[in-house]
């Protein structure tokens, strides 16, 4: 038998499924993969159901319905100032990771460098490496996540066609500030080089912090291709509706992978999405406060636990240290091994880094109904023998 293609065959299942199944086996309460719980607006899924049944189900354009692609620009205009034209700089995606793909299927030409921030999501290296990229990674380190300005500066070169760069950031809960962000810019300029921006967490974000899209920094209007996520900001993961904004020049050949990946998206939930868009600022506010205190309950109680917990300000995950509770193991054991024996599953940090060297550090997830949150913090409670907050 031929081969298959040996990039993507070389990687795994990916480690949330993998976790997920095993949640799944043993009664797990969930906390590994990021998809939210008792979120989601009601008002959203009738107009899903409404267009259901009163629009067309056929083939909406490639680029998404005119009504999402109004409220996408309406959006950025309301939330960043950002002026954007729909009809010639916004398109629809059945997701973020399918944008990711299409961006970086668009853009790079084989031996094109590409920067990458560690930890990082997934999919970003199977896809570069697919398109025939050269991944440079540079890494951020626990507990401080700093920017490693100097590393960052050495990874750009002649050759560096664009960065990728997630803010909020999963899975440590950064928020680029404006000072690292113009840092950022001020190298796209000096390397000419273009930025793939994964926003979709822009408006889980907390403590008083502000996200500030790179695309409304002085020269990066034309640089900057703009992800979100109505998944992610409607908690409605499995719709998978996405959207990329950039100029016309960067989105023309992000559109031609788009039609030969995806095409298209389903009406009816782009059209509940545009109508999401367009929610008043106390859904907004109430998401980030709610998920917030999500955050908070989940904190308090795994610090009680023995937890060393790093701070979160932004996504829906906290990173803990378990060295504290005397775990002599590595992330991925001491994962499964709470999956299986304690009922509670969690996600290892080293996933996200190539080298897998960041071994005692657990993701976990909070955007879960507070009794889920809770009965995890008393199975995690009662297997370590600790008391409970």
């Amino acid at each position: 038998m031929k081969s298959a293609n040996s990039v993507l065959s070389s990687y795994g299942t990916t480690i949330f499924e993998v976790m997920s199944r095993l949640a799944v086996e043993h009664g797990a309460v969930n906390l590994g993969q990021g998809f939210p719980e008792g979120l989601e607006p009601p008002a959203l899924l009738e107009a899903a159901a409404r267009a259901m049944k009163e629009q067309s189900q056929q083939y909406p354009s490639m680029m998404g319905t005119p009504a999402l692609r109004r409220a996408v620009a309406e959006h950025a205009r309301r939330f960043h100032g950002l002026t954007v034209d729909p009809d010639r700089e916004v398109m629809v995606t059945s997701g973020g990771t399918e944008a990711l793909a299409d961006c970086l299927f668009g853009l790079i030409e084989p031996g094109d460098e590409v920067v990458l921030i560690e930890p990082l999501y997934d999919s970003y290296l199977p896809i570069v490496r697919r398109a025939g990229g050269v991944a440079r990674l540079v890494r951020l380190e626990p507990p401080e996540w700093k920017l490693p300005r100097r590393a960052l500066e050495a990874a750009f070169s002649d050759k560096t066609k664009l960065l990728i760069i997630n803010t909020p950031m999963n899975p440590t809960g950064k928020v680029f500030d404006a000072e690292e962000l113009a840092f950022i810019a001020g190298l796209l300029e000096r390397f000419d080089a273009y930025c793939v921006c994964d926003e979709v967490y822009e408006h889980l974000i907390y403590d008083g912090r502000r996200h500030l899209p790179l695309i409304c920094l002085p020269g990066m209007r034309e640089r900057c291709l703009r992800i979100g996520s109505a998944g992610k900001t409607f908690s409605l993961t499995g719709w998978k509706v996405g959207y990329v904004t950039a100029c016309p020049a960067l989105l023309q050949p992000v559109a031609k992978a788009h039609q030969y990946i995806a095409f298209t998206t389903p009406p009816n939930l782009q059209q509940a999405v545009a109508e999401g868009l367009g929610s008043a600022d106390a859904y907004y506010r109430g998401l980030a406060d709610g998920l917030q205190a999500r955050r908070d309950k989940l904190a308090r109680g795994l610090a009680a636990i023995g937890f060393s917990v790093l701070p979160c300000y932004g996504s829906y995950f906290l990173t803990a240290d378990f060295r504290p509770l005397g775990w002599n193991g590595d992330d991925v054991e001491f994962c499964k091994h709470i999956t299986v024996k304690a009922g509670v599953a969690a996600v290892p940090v080293s996933i996200f880094y190539q080298a897998g060297d960041v071994r005692h550090y657990a993701r976990f997830c909070f955007a879960k109904k507070d009794e889920a949150i809770d009965e995890a913090i008393s199975r995690l409670a009662r297997f370590f023998g600790a008391p409970q907050a």
